[in-house]
């Protein structure tokens, strides 16, 4: 029992690392702008069933997934890569107006499917994180993995739902210093997991 103990909190820490849930609130508030109350839970809310059920997918198939598809480890980090590093660039380029709002504009739903769901939340680490811990694992093991993964997305959900308040605690203008901020880790995180996949593709 202990081993298992121990095992959580492991798959715990690694998710948590990934996905932190505090770290992905700039990247919601930027992607839904323009919206209202009741739109931002439905994003939030089909942005993380989507990574929930991509996730355990690959912690289950994962393997198989790969090999029907022809999907390969580098070129799911290239893709991903760059397309966190596009978010990251577009935080640092925005600018705050105080104009306001003639007409609402029109708002496409699908940022909850991509990027957020994918590759922001189910990106290629948490994939590959989720996938590494199953390899050799028990059935227990494996049960514990996607239960403590759905505890981050609840987390996640939470955050997303409360980001208005979030950002109300911290301070309209430091939580735009803050974005500032997250804009260039994100980039630089998009950069790496993009020299990742290919070191990985040529082997270097």
């Amino acid at each position: 029992m202990e081993n298992y103990w121990s095992y959580s909190l492991t798959v715990f820490m690694a998710f948590f690392a990934i996905m932190n849930p505090l770290v992905n609130i700039p990247i919601f508030v930027k992607l839904t702008e323009g919206t209202d109350e009741k739109e931002k839970k439905v994003i939030a809310k089909t942005a993380n069933i989507v990574a929930l059920f991509i996730v355990v997918a690959f912690i289950l198939m994962g393997k198989y997934i790969f090999e029907i598809f022809g999907l390969t480890i580098p070129s799911f980090k290239v893709f991903g890569g760059v397309l966190i590093f596009y978010i990251g660039f577009d935080m640092l380029q925005s600018k705050r107006t105080n104009q306001p709002l003639k007409d609402k504009p029109k708002f496409d739903d699908s940022v909850a499917i991509s990027p957020l769901a994918i590759p922001i939340m189910a990106g290629p680490g948490t994939i590959v994180t989720g996938m590494n811990f199953v390899v050799n694992a028990d059935f227990l093991q494996v049960f514990i993995t996607i239960l403590i993964f759905a505890l981050i997305i609840f987390c996640t959900y939470l955050a997303f739902i409360y980001s208005n308040y979030i950002v109300r605690l911290v301070g309209e203008n430091n939580f735009v210093i803050i974005g500032k901020i997250m804009g260039i880790i994100i980039g630089v995180l998009g950069a790496n997991m993009l020299i990742e996949g290919i070191k990985l593709a040529f082997n270097i």
